[in-house]
């Protein structure tokens, strides 16, 4: 079999690739945290001879443009930090924030990303108003939100009953498949390939950024328990809830760390409602004196939110490792659950921290093994599955499936996830040239 990477600079092109109906893999910016770039023919083998395509969407050219409705429109190869850009310049802004800004917005769409501002706007699909993709003929076709999800597949009544679980979580273990979007939404380019998004965005008002020194949450996260469910209410005021844990600190420069060996949470508050935040919600907790509550700049919010995971990366590149980490989110009664698990996950004796989406019960652990510590961690990561699975959580709330979590989420889909993914990839990939390594494909 040989491998063949094709780069296309048209949808023109893009469209008469899909026609001749060829196995392929499909990418743009080589940002996901799922898919290891430099290992891809290792990890897509192919069980018949001939060519398999790796295709890079990221040359096929950007177009935006502002509705008067405030919905922004956009095709090709537009990045969030350059969507967030050019809506900025027009008072308006994102109600999305991936950590990663360099990423295509298509491929976000592809994977349902989230990012820290789902906590006051909603998960990806939630903005989504309508959008356009390509199916396995080469043909454009358009869904929209208003319109429900339709499929033949006597599975789909049993699949969505099953869904209704997850239905406050930002990602099931499964795609939700209720609206028409939702076909494109979380399938991982599986059915097809997305090339125009409609999304909703937010007016760009003045935002002040806080942080609050807390203990190590080892030690004790009373205080952070505390601060979780005080913001809970205020979701329409309070845009995002972010945690880097002490540890985190030691992978940014002297100059940018906070505190002195603590935990750091971070708000993003509406500046027009900023006062009464501060004086019902930071001045009422009983566990956080006020006297620890600090103003940061936004550049330097989000300066030191993006080093910490790029710096993760890098040190797990350096070592020749692949990253070793989670993407859990559990309901919040599972929180504390969730965070005990993770206090016994720190005590194997292998450096770790501990950051994200903390309001949203959304953490992200990460290992940063050695080679010779990798199989431990691993053995801790499967255990955190096993229990995720009996708290009915959400093994991968954000970042999709791609490669490197298959054999974690296989435990999670059962005989209707599994009819429908049959079922979906029968009647919009006939000739199995979406991803054929993709999660869908277990029901195959």
């Amino acid at each position: 079999m040989a491998f063949i990477t094709k780069t296309f600079y048209s949808q023109e092109d893009l469209v008469r690739h899909l026609k001749a109906h060829q196995p392929s893999f499909y990418f743009s910016s080589k940002t996901s945290t799922v898919i290891p770039y430099d290992k891809l023919e290792a990890l897509l083998p192919w069980k018949n001879d001939g060519e398999y395509f790796l295709c890079d969407l990221s040359k096929i050219p950007a177009h935006m443009e502002l509705k008067e409705n405030g919905n922004l429109v956009l095709r090709g190869a537009v990045s969030w930090e350059e969507a967030k850009k050019f809506l900025r310049s027009k008072g308006r802004n994102l109600k999305t924030s991936p950590t990663e800004q360099l990423a295509l917005i298509t491929a976000g769409i592809a994977t349902s990303c989230t990012g820290e501002r789902c906590f006051a706007f909603g998960n990806m699909r939630s903005q989504v108003v309508r959008l356009k993709y390509l199916d396995f003929n080469g043909e454009e076709k358009e869904l929209k939100r208003n319109e429900e999800f339709k499929s033949a597949s006597p599975a789909l009544a049993a699949y969505q009953n099953d869904f209704k679980h997850y239905q406050n979580f930002k990602n099931a273990p499964y795609p939700r498949f209720e609206k028409a979007i939702d076909l494109m939404i979380g399938t991982e380019g599986q059915l097809g390939i997305v090339t125009e998004v409609e999304i909703e965005t937010t007016d760009n008002e003045a935002v002040t950024y806080v942080f609050t020194l807390l203990p190590r949450w080892e030690e004790d996260f009373k205080a952070h328990m505390e601060i979780f469910h005080a913001v809970q209410p205020h979701r329409d005021a309070i845009i995002s809830c972010e945690l880097l844990d002490a540890n985190c600190m030691n992978y940014l420069k002297p100059d940018e760390k906070l505190g002195n060996n603590q935990d750091v949470i971070f708000l993003e508050v509406k500046s027009s409602a900023f006062e009464d935040i501060y004086a019902n919600v930071l001045c009422n907790l009983t566990l956080t004196s006020a006297d620890n509550v600090f103003e940061i700049a936004e550049n330097k919010f989000h300066h030191v939110r993006a080093g910490v995971p790029r710096a993760i990366f890098e040190v797990n590149s350096q070592m020749g490792v692949v990253k070793i980490g989670t993407d859990v989110q559990v309901s919040p009664d599972k929180f504390e659950d969730l965070l005990m698990f993770y206090r016994k996950a720190a005590k194997i004796g292998v450096r770790y921290c501990l950051f994200g989406h903390f309001g949203d019960a959304h953490l992200h652990f990460n290992y940063m093994p050695t080679k010779d510590e990798s199989a431990k961690c691993l053995e801790e990561i499967q255990k955190l599955y096993d229990e995720v699975l009996t708290w009915k959580g959400s093994p991968f709330a954000e970042h999709g499936i791609g490669l490197l979590k298959q054999k974690y989420i296989k435990r999670f889909h059962g005989k209707n996830q599994l009819d429908l993914f049959h079922d979906l990839k029968k009647e919009h990939d006939p000739y199995n040239q979406f991803f054929p390594q993709g999660f869908m494909n277990e029901g195959l």
